[in-house]
């Protein structure tokens, strides 16, 4: 089998990619490792524990492939606020999306209603071939650019390959791309509770001294207690936490949050997830591209990933539409390495901004903790510079694709 461009992963990243793409005249086979079933969603469902917080920006690229509407069907918990605090000080923080006249800051979206959306346009669309249950095995240059070879026996080749299987990318560890990469020694305990309160439409997060917590607002059948938390903490204390039973994890949790929203009255099973963090040195070479976790996995207290994501698949998606206008070849490496100059300083700084936060918020010193709550007080005194925050996080500032712009 031949294609022009193969994409390895057919997650959120992966199918906004191969939708950018669908109408630019190439050969896409789009592959992954597991089933690509739908699955079905009812308002009375469970919660699924891993979801995004999806900014203004991501939502445009999310529209303009066509899956937005199936993300509103089946679920989506707009928010208009957010606000963060320190949990050993006095400083705390609140953005709106009133101060620049937006309706919301971001929506919280169940990672699987984000996939079964795309996978939906994906299915009815048809111009991008699927290949489910295909994990890759092998991968070698050959003439044509790179041979895939498949759990199944199968082999394809194509000009381009797109690594976008995640964090432990089997693409990226076949073809040799180096990284830098550390653990927190953190870990992220990530469930959905239902509190005595609503959650207001807002974010929220307290800087505890274990590590950050987080309370992302959900909506259930138009019941708005709910929310979607990630609680990161040394790894000692997640194991103790993981081993407490309902009654008492329930009462932890609302402990260390200050019992802003009441009690927390009800919890979904929860799941326990290592952090680390990872960057690719390189996110191009010849025939070959990285993008979202493949080449870039942050800490989670900002809920920024997806974000980061889907904006290289728009970048990427642009770069390669206006390289065929040209009539360069896909696998160029100036061609790709267009798409590296724009995206690798955008991931970097958040990557950055994100771990100074983080170490900030660990730091035990008196003076630190005086100099960030100082710096906390400081912020929210000036709506200048709280609105360009919110406009950079809405995605209303700086080097946007195409299809993310206003």
């Amino acid at each position: 089998m031949q294609a022009d461009l193969i994409i390895v992963g057919a997650g959120m990243v992966g199918s906004t990619l191969a939708l950018a793409l669908r109408d630019a005249g190439l050969s896409i086979k789009l592959i992954d490792a597991g089933p690509l079933e739908i699955q079905p969603c009812a308002p009375s469902d469970t919660f699924e524990p891993r979801v995004s917080a999806l900014s203004a920006a991501s939502q445009r690229i999310l529209e303009r492939v066509g899956a937005w509407a199936g993300i509103t069907h089946r679920r989506a918990s707009p928010y208009t606020d957010m606000h963060v605090w320190d949990g050993s000080g006095t400083g705390q923080i609140h953005f709106s999306a009133a101060s620049v006249h937006a309706d919301v800051l971001g929506h919280i979206v169940e990672n699987r209603v984000v996939q079964d959306s795309l996978l939906d346009v994906l299915k009815d669309d048809g111009s991008v071939e699927l290949l489910p249950n295909a994990r890759l095995e092998q991968l070698q240059r050959s003439e044509r650019g790179w041979s895939l070879t498949l759990s199944d026996g199968k082999q394809v080749e194509a000009t381009l390959v797109v690594a976008a299987d995640g964090a432990n990318s089997a693409v990226r560890r076949l073809a040799g791309c180096e990284t830098r990469e550390w653990d927190y020694l953190h870990q992220a305990i990530v469930t959905s509770v239902r509190c005595a309160n609503s959650n207001q439409q807002t974010a929220w997060q307290r800087f505890t001294d274990e590590g950050p917590l987080a309370f992302l607002p959900l909506q259930k059948e138009g019941d708005s207690h709910w929310c979607s938390i990630v609680w990161s903490v040394t790894e000692t204390e997640a194991q103790r936490l993981m081993a407490l039973d309902d009654a008492a994890f329930r009462h932890a949790l609302g402990r260390a949050f200050e019992f802003r929203l009441g009690d927390v009255l009800d919890a979904d099973p929860r799941l326990c997830i290592p952090l680390r963090q990872r960057h690719a040195k390189r996110y191009v070479q010849h025939g070959l591209a990285l993008i979202g976790d493949a080449a870039h996995t942050i800490h989670p207290l900002a809920g920024q990933g997806v974000n980061l994501g889907l904006l290289d698949a728009a970048v990427l998606a642009e770069v390669l539409i206006a390289a065929i206008a040209r009539g360069e070849q896909l696998g160029d490496p100036r061609v790709l390495s267009r798409f590296e100059r724009r995206r690798m300083p955008h991931n970097l700084a958040m990557m950055a901004a994100m771990e100074g936060f983080e170490r900030l918020f660990q730091a035990d010193p008196l003076p630190l903790r005086w100099l960030r709550n100082a710096g906390l007080k400081g912020i929210q005194a000036l709506p200048e510079a709280k609105a360009l925050f919110v406009r950079q996080a809405l995605g209303l500032s700086g080097d946007l694709p195409g299809l993310a712009k206003v």
